[in-house]
């Protein structure tokens, strides 16, 4: 199926919004959910698996007027030009966070200090559908208005220039139009978290886990086959 434009984003509350997309292909949705259970035993590849997360950042949105932001670890360079930076970064359907990145079109990745703990459960565990989570944080405006952080290890500006879906989640593609390394040493990274977080933080993060596992094993074959491209 061709189909020459689109007028909107459509988002996971069913509303649409935000810059025009252009789809220029489309194949059918196709459900990997009843093709078999994967027999592999998780553990023979958990110590790789588990390496693979990126640093904790605090990702950044603005849309309509209104910011927001999330943790993610689901981050990499993906660019080997060094004046043409690029990311991927994959934030999961659940989150508002995902509709406003897919709306706005951009979003900024603030990594996080070892210090800035207490941030895991700031902007991890409370929704932006509550509480604006940025209110009382220092901050400033990114170039495509994205919130920059003023206080973390370092930050990087990104306009999405694809996206692709992945049933459960959506992998964003952005390029890295400005950015700041802003402390010394080394980011945050998951691993030394969790060995540090206190016990009734590290309980509460566990639950939100286990609950997001079953909804993206409900929904992660659910992919949908298009390609992604903002008009110019």
């Amino acid at each position: 199926m061709l189909v020459k434009a689109w007028s909107g984003v459509k988002r996971t509350d069913g509303s649409t919004g935000g810059p025009p997309l252009r789809v220029l292909h489309s194949e059918p949705r196709i459900d990997w959910s009843v093709s078999g259970k994967n027999t592999m035993d998780y553990a023979e590849i958990a110590p790789i698996m588990g390496r693979l997360w990126s640093p904790i950042a605090a990702v950044t949105s603005r849309w309509q007027g209104r910011d927001n932001v999330q943790i993610a670890v689901a981050i990499a360079a993906a660019s080997i030009v060094p004046d043409r930076p690029r990311v991927a970064v994959q934030l999961y359907k659940t989150n508002l966070s995902h509709d406003m990145v897919l709306a706005a079109g951009a979003f900024a990745l603030n990594f996080l200090r070892p210090d800035q703990l207490d941030l895991i459960g700031d902007f991890g565990l409370v929704s932006g559908r509550d509480r604006d989570k940025l209110a009382d944080v220092g901050k400033t405006g990114g170039e495509l208005g994205s919130p920059l952080l003023t206080e973390c290890f370092g930050y990087l500006d990104c306009k999405v220039v694809n996206a692709m879906d992945g049933g459960d989640m959506t992998c964003f593609l952005a390029d890295v139009i400005a950015g700041k390394t802003l402390a010394e040493g080394e980011p945050l990274r998951w691993r030394d978290a969790r060995s540090q977080l206190p016990p009734e933080l590290m309980a509460r993060w566990e639950q939100k886990q286990s609950s997001e596992i079953e909804i993206s094993r409900a929904t992660m074959g659910n992919i949908n086959h298009t390609f992604w491209r903002p008009n110019k």
